[in-house]
């Protein structure tokens, strides 16, 4: 069998008057993430990975932030087309590990659902996919509030 790993990243200002979505699930918080899509922070590092296991370019290359037709885009649709990629390859996803930084809010308490939707779209089971939080203990932009990272790593086996 053969594997590839793929790693992710992304980042996206905080600011008032949007909705928080992380890992495909609406977090109540007075700020949300900016972006052209619903700027979901967890699942754009996952299909980031996805896609780089494969060397396929990341999501602005099949995603561009630039047409219309991903304005405001819920960011599960645009995983499962990562994934559909990645199958239309001959791979299915093995694992994803993932880590979000954010000062606030803690996030917890919804890991459970986020898991659940991640492995849903993956075809996965949810043991298959970790996601742990940490903050910057106030340092950087990050540390103030003024944005949120994540980065995940995929395992991929040829089927």
């Amino acid at each position: 069998m053969s594997y590839r790993i793929g790693s992710g990243i992304d980042f996206h200002q905080l600011v008032e008057g949007r909705d928080l979505w992380i890992g495909g699930v609406r977090i109540p918080h007075h700020k949300g993430a900016l972006g052209h899509s619903d700027a979901d922070v967890l699942l754009h590092a996952v299909c980031d990975a996805l896609l780089g296991a494969l060397a396929l370019g990341d999501i602005g290359v099949h995603f561009p932030n630039n047409e219309d037709r991903f304005k405001d885009i819920d960011s599960k649709i645009l995983l499962r087309e990562c994934v559909r990629i990645i199958t239309d390859k001959g791979y299915k996803v093995v694992n994803i590990d993932a880590s979000l930084c954010l000062q606030e809010p803690k996030i917890k308490p919804y890991v459970p659902q986020m898991q659940e939707v991640i492995a849903s779209i993956c075809n996965i089971e949810i043991e298959d996919v970790s996601i742990k939080a940490t903050t910057t203990e106030h340092m950087g932009f990050v540390g103030r509030g003024e944005g949120l990272t994540a980065q995940a790593v995929v395992l991929l086996q040829k089927v």
